[in-house]
């Protein structure tokens, strides 16, 4: 055989055996130990803010190996036990955010978190996934099915979205180990989708394509699939609660909840029977109805500001919490019995009425002083000046539903959530004002307001008390 015949067969071989190495060379990629870390972290959680754009976006760019398994425990409250089952089962401290290895360190808070977890990745060629019964296993031999609650997965570019507790029989696993994702989505059943933005604490993140398979969404970035079937939006086998939960608007904070609780509040007997003193005193002094309406409006202002400064109060407090302890975890819940609480003081005021009730109408040890203070307003300045102290003397009878409103609306960033509290403050003055115009225009007398109030204030218990109780049902067993 001479050199030219041999070089031609060493070609021919090397040219029909190519693809069988590349498909060898894959596999092998496909199946590289992975670093994988388990990450509980919470919407709304300003330390989490902190950490989540590092350990879910720029970690994973830095790092192809590393599988992020995260449980988000804030809006999905099916995941909050999961952090006390880990803590339990490993003698583990809790709080979030929090990061668990395969060997039981861990990293808890932002501090940690920065400053460790790129030693920790960096320094290890693989880490199995700690389990929460305190086992371990490696990404390879995980069964991402049978992991408990509603975890995310993610590695570099791509994220597995679990949506339901329905088994699947397919492979899903290794679209995450995949190197060719378009390739091995073929020997898939699955239904392309439009991709929804996955939120972190904070801020949020796109992908380009999206498909659902049974129970997950898998979505990625770069090159696209064709649909296998019609065009679905992906929510079909979502559980109830998990409907809620595809935006940030969306979950806890409802349209419903925040009008049924300003509704509440606005009707309460107690703001009502102020107003009605306030008009009287602005009446008695100067019975001019340009004064009238005047005063009636700069008070009505004046409890609009400071209502909405407590409001801020409320939400940064149980922001405040959840940066301490888990036991915001369970807030949703204790909210809702609190609405109960409330409910069932109203509707107690309804069937055997007894003035003063606290939570429900301003305690009868306080109504002289709001009097007294009431008697000195002369002018629509001190109308304004005088509302800025009676609101002190209504958070007994109103804070009720409002500390339930702002414990909501504390899941979303600050900024987001002063359109919300505006429109409840809004709602909370409006009756007030309705009040005022009709004074105003002579179709009732300041007496008629007062009158009313008494003779249709037991109806005003109920109804608020059906209300509360109804709402807080639906908190507590997270039926929206």
């Amino acid at each position: 055989m001479n050199k030219k015949a041999f070089i031609l067969i060493l070609l021919f071989v090397f040219v029909f055996s190519f693809p069988y190495f590349a498909k060898a060379s894959n596999q092998s990629s496909s199946q590289a130990k992975n670093f994988c870390v388990v990450y509980f972290t919470g919407i709304g959680c300003p330390h989490c803010a902190k950490t989540d754009p590092v350990i879910l976006n720029s970690l994973l760019k830095r790092h192809d190996n590393l599988v992020v398994i995260e449980y988000e425990i804030y809006r999905q409250r099916e995941n909050a036990g999961l952090l006390y089952e880990y803590g339990k089962k490993n003698n583990l401290s809790l709080g979030i955010p929090f990061i668990l290895f395969g060997d039981g360190k861990y990293l808890l808070g932002d501090r940690d978190i920065l400053t460790g977890i790129e030693p920790s990745v960096s320094k290890k060629l693989s880490s199995p996934c700690l389990l929460v019964d305190g086992s371990s296993k490696s990404f390879k031999d995980l069964d991402i099915n049978a992991l408990p609650g509603f975890p995310k997965i993610w590695t570099k570019d791509k994220i597995l979205i679990k949506k339901g507790d329905k088994a699947t029989g397919q492979p899903i696993k290794e679209l995450i180990e995949s190197s060719n994702i378009v390739q091995s989505l073929n020997s898939f059943s699955y239904k392309k989708i439009a991709p929804e933005k996955v939120y972190l604490s904070g801020k949020s993140l796109n992908f380009d394509n999206a498909v659902q398979i049974d129970n997950w969404i898998f979505q990625w970035n770069g090159k696209p699939v064709l649909p296998k079937t019609d065009l679905n939006e992906g929510k079909n086998n979502l559980s109830p609660s998990q409907k809620n939960l595809i935006s940030e608007e969306e979950g806890k904070l409802t349209f419903a909840k925040v009008i049924f609780l300003a509704s509440v509040d606005a009707v309460n007997p107690c703001a009502l029977a102020v107003l009605a003193l306030v008009l009287l005193a602005i009446f008695s002094y100067d019975p001019k109805k340009k004064n009238v309406l005047l005063a009636g409006f700069a008070f009505i202002v004046s409890i609009f500001i400071i209502y909405f400064l407590y409001g801020l109060a409320i939400i940064k407090f149980f922001q405040f919490i959840q940066t301490f302890t888990v036991a915001r975890v369970w807030s949703y819940k204790i909210l809702g019995i609190l609405a109960i609480i409330l409910g069932v003081l109203n509707i107690k005021d309804f069937i055997s009425y007894k003035p003063g009730t606290l939570g429900t109408e301003m305690p009868l040890s306080l109504r002289p002083k709001v009097k007294k203070i009431i008697s000195g307003i002369t002018s629509p300045i001190g109308a304004f000046i005088i509302g800025i102290f009676v609101t002190l003397f209504l958070l007994p009878c109103t804070i009720g539903p409002y500390v339930i409103a702002g414990g909501i609306l504390s899941n979303l960033q600050i900024l987001k959530a002063i359109p919300w509290l505006l429109l409840y403050n809004l709602i909370f003055i409006l009756p007030m004002a309705v009040v005022v115009i009709l004074v105003y225009f002579g179709f009732k007398k300041v007496e008629d307001v007062s009158g009313w109030k008494e003779k249709n204030i037991r109806y005003l218990h109920f109804w608020a008390g059906i209300i509360m109780v109804v709402l807080g049902l639906i908190m507590f067993f997270g039926i929206l």
